[in-house]
């Protein structure tokens, strides 16, 4: 049994051998110092000048925009425009990622090679490889061309209204949707499907009976989190005619209204908070 000088004595030793600076400290210092090397350049190209925003004249713009916010707009008649605008954003933004769950689901299918049957015995099929490039490619297509584009081109076809943002909101976020779909049935384990489909399985009840119910809650949370970014895409959606709480902001802004714009921002925090809650709870329940 060890006696307590002997354990003092230990104790003195080991704080002996403790270095008295983080070993790491330079190597952190090195890549710091190369990362605002290289950023210094885009903040040069951007003009990126943040000293601005303590200029005293944009201090007092800032502040004045801020105090305009106060008193919130409450009046029953506004609450109630906001009432129906937020439903309105909501069925937006839902509508639009349900057209795009519709389109991304099979797309991400296609795209996956863990379905492959081709792909089971190493080399994929030269036929089911480029299925799976095209595919891949018309899921870069679709996400690289942002809502707001797309909502311009169908504000001209349908006119103005939430239809362009719907249409517009389906077709960015099923690119979205179907890629990160791909990569999260490539990235977990696959055994159990590429069993089921060596003993003859197709490839939709692999993937129903084997991969699903391994990314169950990754799927749903990431499919919450894209109806969360949704709806915050309506904002601008709404400022080119799409309508929405978006739109009613853009009216409120123009009109110099700030406590109609503060109550707009707060509804638009509260869907949000909303969303990560249903989330937290799809995660818990799928687990």
């Amino acid at each position: 049994m060890a006696t307590p000088l002997a354990s003092v004595t230990v104790l003195a030793a080991h704080a002996a051998r403790v270095p008295a600076r983080d070993p790491a400290f330079l190597p952190r210092l090195f890549w710091l110092s190369l990362a605002l090397v290289l950023l210094w350049p885009l903040g040069v190209a951007c003009e990126f000048k943040f000293w601005l925003l303590w200029a005293p004249e944009n201090r007092q713009a800032s502040a004045d925009f801020l105090r305009s916010f106060w008193p919130l707009a409450l009046q029953p008649e506004f609450l109630d425009l906001v009432l129906r605008e937020t439903w309105r954003t909501v069925a937006m933004a839902t509508a639009g990622v349900t057209l795009a769950l519709l389109l991304s689901v099979p797309l991400a299918l296609a795209a996956s090679r863990v379905l492959s049957l081709s792909a089971l015995s190493g080399r994929m099929a030269r036929g089911p490889a480029w299925v799976r490039w095209t595919v891949r490619s018309a899921l870069v297509v679709l996400r690289s061309i942002p809502e707001l584009i797309w909502a311009l081109v169908f504000v001209r076809v349908v006119g103005l209204g939430p239809t362009a943002g719907v249409l517009a909101i389906a077709l960015t976020y099923a690119g979205m949707l179907g890629k990160v779909y791909a990569e999260i049935l490539e990235s977990g384990e696959n055994h159990p499907a590429q069993t089921l489909m060596r003993n003859g399985s197709g490839r939709l009840q692999a993937f129903v009976y084997a991969l699903l119910p391994t990314h169950a809650a990754e799927l749903a949370s990431y499919t919450v989190y894209r109806w969360e970014c949704a709806v915050r895409s309506s904002v601008v959606l709404g400022f080119v005619g799409a309508g929405g709480l978006g739109q009613q902001l853009d009216n409120s802004m123009k009109m110099f209204n700030g406590g109609e714009v503060a109550t707009l921002l707060l509804v638009f925090i509260a869907l949000v908070a909303l969303a990560d809650r249903v989330s937290a709870w799809l995660r818990k329940a799928l687990a």
